[in-house]
């Protein structure tokens, strides 16, 4: 018996969404490339083969092929985020998600990858090392430094921003 490994589409839609969106920010491109993989996926879901992985594994390994067509032949972008000033009470919240964002671009490739899988499609590291042909030890180890690296970068941005903030230099 065949399964069909879109039996359930709406967690998969969010969880490779979440994937794109951390690889590419969210909006219009990711929605494109998240509509692109499940395309693909109804086209292609007779060669699903349960013993190679799960739907979510699968699914996120066209939606990296998604993500590498989608940008084929484009400069990376790699710019700082511009300065953002929203008067509401989000504004804390949304100067953190710039400030990670941010960080996260300034990570090497693989680092932002491992990253999108772990936090943006939620994989486990068993699941990743499957997708990436790596060792499940070393997908842990390198998530870990990529997420030292991480923090060190979102501490230095820190000091940055107290160094310039006028209340700090009265202090």
């Amino acid at each position: 018996m065949t399964v069909d490994p879109l039996e359930n589409p709406h967690p998969l839609i969010e969880r490779v969404y979440s994937y794109v969106a951390y690889r590419v920010g969210d909006g219009v491109h990711a929605e494109d490339i998240t509509s692109e993989v499940f395309e693909r996926a109804l086209r292609y879901r007779k060669r699903y083969d349960a013993r190679r992985g799960s739907p979510i594994s699968w699914l996120i390994g066209i939606a990296r092929r998604a993500i590498a067509d989608h940008f084929a032949g484009e400069p990376v972008h790699t710019g700082d985020v511009p300065e953002v000033t929203v008067p509401n009470v989000f504004e804390e919240e949304i100067a953190s998600r710039l400030e990670l964002r941010s960080a996260v671009r300034q990570l090497p490739a693989r680092d932002r990858e491992l990253i999108a899988l772990r936090y943006g499609a939620d994989l486990t590291a068993t699941q990743i090392a499957r997708i990436l042909g790596l060792r499940t030890n070393t997908v842990e180890v390198s998530l870990h430094r990529a997420l030292a690296s991480l923090r060190r970068s979102l501490e230095g941005a820190e000091r940055d921003l107290e160094s310039r903030s006028p209340v700090h230099r009265v202090l």
